[in-house]
């Protein structure tokens, strides 16, 4: 796994699980590589890595060394895994994110309105995922306005309506369902400002958890879910006769600042969905 800075991030811990799960005798390690280093790094790679995660700042940066991108990176001009040594860019993002929240029991008729926190790569990922769930406008929260072209295109290119707001825009969150991906405390003076009867959200940080916001929407009486997150590990072990040659050395995609616990309407006993730790 690669990125800058990558001490936080729980992945290793978790593919690690997950490769002992499957039976795989593989490696995951965690490398500090800044935009600058990658294209050595990646170039310096012998025959036994099968893949690469990638977190921030490698998610666009890593499709300059691609040889194939696939139409989720492309959408959203960010990849979180290299697939080895064909050098394949996935974007897995929006396949986690759509995948977290059926199972937790998401579904709304389409045409919904959605709201996104943030504007960066992983915003983009979420937006394309609204799309996919089939939300036809969406609300976009952007601490800088200005800076939000990347995810304008992405909106564009999905098929859906998005208008930009200021960030602190608090009557976009009475929608069906809102994202948030911006980093730890980024949101917090939202969270007093929620509406009185919140739906859904998702929020992307790894810690503290639960978040302002998260609290925020428990306080409403909804209860936090685990969401699961497999679709970056089988992209990897699922390739043909990887399984077979257990490679010594693999890294799947990033989890970083995503574990993503999604917030459900209703008061039901919290639900963990527990695939994601194999």
């Amino acid at each position: 796994m690669l990125g800058s800075p990558i001490s936080h991030s729980l992945s290793p811990a978790l593919h690690r699980a997950a490769y002992r799960a499957l039976g795989l005798d593989w490696s995951y390690q965690a490398f500090d590589v800044d935009e600058q280093r990658l294209p050595g790094f990646v170039g310096s790679l012998d025959g036994s890595w099968v893949g690469l995660s990638l977190t921030m700042p490698l998610k666009e940066a890593v499709l300059n060394l691609a040889s194939d991108i696939t139409w989720t990176a492309e959408v959203t001009t960010s990849a979180n895994t290299l697939l080895l040594p064909t050098r394949q860019a996935h974007n897995t993002d929006v396949d986690g994110i759509v995948t977290a929240l059926q199972r937790a029991g998401f579904a709304q008729p389409t045409g919904f309105e959605a709201t996104v926190l943030g504007s960066g790569a992983t915003a983009r990922s979420a937006i394309a995922a609204c799309q996919r769930l089939g939300a036809t406008q969406i609300h976009l929260l952007a601490r800088r306005p200005e800076a939000s072209s990347a995810a304008i295109e992405t909106a564009e290119r999905s098929g859906v309506t998005m208008r930009v707001h200021p960030f602190d825009r608090a009557a976009a969150l009475d929608v069906p369902l809102v994202i948030a991906t911006v980093p730890a405390g980024a949101a917090d003076a939202l969270a007093p400002r929620i509406p009185a009867a919140p739906e859904w959200l998702l929020d992307v940080v790894y810690a503290p958890w639960p978040s302002v916001m998260a609290d925020a929407w428990r306080a409403r009486g909804l209860d936090p879910a685990l969401r699961s997150l497999v679709v970056q590990r089988r992209r990897v072990a699922a390739r043909p006769g990887l399984r077979a040659r257990h490679r010594d050395r693999a890294a799947a995609p990033d989890h970083a600042r995503d574990p993503g616990r999604a917030t459900r309407p209703g008061r039901h006993p919290p639900r963990r969905e527990t695939e994601r730790d194999l």
